[in-house]
């Protein structure tokens, strides 16, 4: 096989219901603030906060064995290591590799970006490099899989991201060193990370401006720094920002923030043994960052195929029947002053005319929200004022499917105890009228209480 070095360095081997979570930061990388001098430019953050909903796809080729990505070289056998490098490569051919399929499921779901894995752990590369022969090319697909998400992304208006990994078990493994993520000898550091800036030299040079960038550990503030300087309109996540995994904070964070979460238990595809999550926690979910003032990265892990797992596309277009009835609450909105309160969550548009209520308190199987039902509801932190108007996001008012007596109007009265609302849900969603998602009702020209008032 070619040398995994670049063919300038000589180097020889003998050298080297609502989903509430703990935010507790775990021990590897995810949250890192630079210190170095350049930082991502504000007017890109404020965009970024206003995406709010991104896809992540990790994906490599141990996607074929359903085992989790990368870390399986840790503590590996030389046999079971060198049959992962030699051998594996050899079959992994994802012949229904069609981006186009990603961007439209993503679309739906109302996905403004997508970050996608150049390069895990592991060190294999998902692009045709010049740096190492452990890639795409020397599979019996023989593609540039990140040229062809690149453009997929372009064509349909998405955000393009790149995930990458400045830590890399192929470099160790041929550097003669143990793999593992901690507790090397650290002879590898200084070739390791000009190696890296020769692979962000090819993914930043061949594909035109990049939108957003995830470091995952290693020389996460040299690199940033790296990237600050090549593409200075390019958004740095993790390496620059708060990145909880598998996690949301308690209390909101000052933005820009984003976590990211898995749809099972494992990043890459796990053809057995997993247990997905709902459309309804993502949904939940979603509600939950945005009102703390986050943006969600939502995983998605291809099948050695290329294509998105049936359970996972599933989820995915829950999530896109929510959102094309509610993107209006979740795209474009800034945390309110008030996060919510029990039971409800509020977001308000980045002009601040218009605050949004996630009434999620009727969404479970004990407490339906049934169809044509009228709820009146206290939102204690609200105040009305002459120019306030309410609506039900996806409804007209007008109207109750086969029920002319039926006034569904929304309606509002000020009240000692806060703003009480009464609103219908009105819009017949699933055939058996027990959809079991969270309604919005939005409220314009409407202000905040003082605590206790």
């Amino acid at each position: 096989m070619r040398n995994i070095f670049p063919k300038s360095i000589a180097i020889s081997v003998s050298l080297v219901g609502i989903a509430v979570f703990a935010f507790v930061l775990p021990s590897q990388g995810a949250s890192v603030k630079s210190r170095g001098p350049l930082l991502n430019e504000p007017e890109r953050e404020e965009a970024f906060m206003d995406w709010g909903l991104g896809m992540f796809v990790h994906w490599s080729h141990d996607s074929q064995l359903g085992s989790v990505i990368s870390h399986s070289m840790v503590g590996a056998s030389e046999k079971y290591l060198r049959r992962y490098i030699e051998d594996l490569p050899r079959t992994f051919n994802p012949e229904d590799y069609d981006p186009d399929e990603w961007m439209e499921i993503a679309k739906l779901a109302g996905v403004k970006y997508m970050v996608l894995t150049t390069k895990h752990h592991n060190g294999f590369c998902m692009w045709d490099t010049d740096t190492t022969d452990f890639g795409i090319m020397n599979t019996p697909y023989g593609k540039d899989i990140v040229k062809d998400y690149v453009d997929a992304c372009r064509r349909h208006g998405m955000k393009v991201g790149f995930y990458f990994s400045p830590e890399d078990f192929i470099f160790l493994h041929r550097m003669g060193e143990t793999v593992r993520r901690v507790g090397t000898s650290g002879r590898e550091k200084e070739a390791l990370l000009d190696y890296n800036k020769r692979q962000l030299d090819e993914l930043f040079g061949s594909y035109g401006p990049i939108d957003v960038i995830f470091f995952d550990g290693g020389e996460m503030e040299a690199l940033t720094q790296y990237i600050h300087e090549k593409q200075p309109d390019c958004i740095v996540t993790r390496g620059e920002m708060e990145t909880p995994e598998q996690k949301l904070p308690t209390e909101p964070l000052p933005g820009p923030w984003e976590s990211c979460f898995t749809l099972g238990t494992q990043w890459q595809f796990k053809p057995t043994n997993e247990d997905y999550k709902s459309g309804t926690q993502l949904i939940n979910m979603l509600i939950e960052t945005r009102a703390k003032g986050g943006n969600l990265l939502l995983n998605v892990g291809p099948e050695p195929s290329g294509k998105i797992p049936f359970e996972q596309e599933r989820a995915f277009r829950e999530l896109a029947l929510w959102m094309f009835v509610n993107d209006e609450a979740i795209h474009v909105v800034r945390p309110c002053p008030v996060t919510g309160e029990e039971g409800i969550w509020y977001t308000q548009s980045k002009d601040g005319k218009s605050v949004y209520a996630f009434i999620s308190k009727f969404s479970g199987p004990e407490d339906r929200w049934e169809y044509g039902q009228r709820k009146k509801i206290l939102l204690k932190r609200l105040k009305a004022t002459p120019e306030t108007k309410i609506s039900v996001l996806g409804q007209n008012d007008r109207v109750l499917e086969y029920r002319e007596e039926v006034d569904p109007q929304s309606r509002f009265k000020q009240t000692p105890r806060g703003l009480e609302i009464s609103v219908m849900r009105a819009q017949r969603i699933y055939n058996n009228k027990r959809w079991p998602n969270t309604v919005v009702v939005k409220l314009e020209n409407v202000e905040f209480a003082a605590a206790g008032n």
